[in-house]
């Protein structure tokens, strides 16, 4: 006998990590912004942590996502992320994940103390002019992680970084910066390479980290214990339809699209 009924065929049930945790950052705001993306996939099933101890639980997943300030994972949590990610495992990162931040009399100091992480994610935060405007230029206009993807403005932190290897690096967006840095050790950025990646893959074995530098985001009550109270609130990039459909196409790539 036959059916009008439907047949609909169940797809499979993708297990993610989300980590969300850190300092200066409104992690509340990122968290949920994060899962209500996430939520858009039925099939992921979404463990939440605040840092990256349990690396047991993302060796297990099949995506990990991460915004992370100055959390810094132990040697152990760092040897099985790299090796998961090597084996097949997708990494989408954001904003401050390859952040390690020491005050010091010369100011704001990224030490040399991950390796391993470093190596892994692709680059290290070592510093940001004050959050201003700046140009975002697509650099790979025929991948289509980014195809499409006119010019645009943010107002962000416009991450400086250092990479260890930028030749394993596939650059997505782009921005220009020569100038100081205030506030950080290394403050004087008019001698070095003004191109700076915004966004960027790093292949690594059968896997492979997708890194997007945008997404700062501050309440009033993110900077204790250096203030108590900070006047304004940042919402910076998470304001730009063109940073929701970049964080859309980089979860369709984390649950293994290539198109």
């Amino acid at each position: 006998m036959g059916s009008s009924a439907e047949v609909t065929v169940p797809g499979r049930r993708i297990d993610v990590v989300l980590v969300a945790g850190g300092l200066y950052h409104d992690i509340d705001f990122a968290r949920l912004e994060l899962l209500k993306l996430l939520a858009e996939h039925d099939e992921f099933r979404v463990r939440v942590q605040a840092d990256y101890e349990d690396a047991d639980a993302i060796a297990a997943a099949d995506i990990l996502v991460s915004y992370t300030c100055d959390v810094r994972p132990s040697s152990r949590a760092q040897t099985i992320i790299r090796e998961w990610v090597s084996g097949g495992g997708r990494w989408l990162a954001l904003h401050g994940t390859s952040s390690a931040l020491d005050q010091t009399p010369d100011g704001w100091t990224a030490p040399s103390t991950m390796p391993t992480w470093i190596d892994t994610l692709g680059s290290q935060f070592v510093a940001h002019p004050p959050i201003a405007p700046y140009r975002v230029d697509n650099v790979a206009p025929e991948h289509w992680l980014v195809a499409g993807i006119e010019p645009f403005d943010a107002t962000d932190e416009l991450y400086l970084n250092d990479y260890p290897d930028r030749s394993a690096l596939v650059p997505l967006l782009q921005t220009s910066y020569c100038g100081p840095a205030r506030g950080f050790s290394r403050s004087d950025w008019t001698k070095t390479d003004p191109r700076h990646l915004v966004m960027y893959l790093r292949p690594l074995g059968d896997g492979g980290v997708l890194y997007n530098t945008l997404g700062h985001c501050r309440g009033h009550y993110d900077m204790v214990p250096i203030k108590d109270y900070y006047p304004s609130v940042d919402r910076c990039s998470w304001d730009l339809p063109v940073f929701s459909e970049l964080l859309r196409r980089s979860l369709r790539w984390a649950r293994g699209g290539d198109g």
